[in-house]
């Protein structure tokens, strides 16, 4: 584990990805969005 979405993003497993991306087996997402 990395410890958080800190962690993941210093360890550089955290990514942005456009609306484009075709997700694979084994994703995590996590959905950014504004109402």
């Amino acid at each position: 584990a990395c410890g958080g979405e800190s962690g993941a993003r210093e360890a550089g497993k955290w990514r942005l990805e456009g609306k484009d991306y075709m997700v694979q087996e084994g994703d995590v997402m996590h959905f950014r969005f504004n109402v």
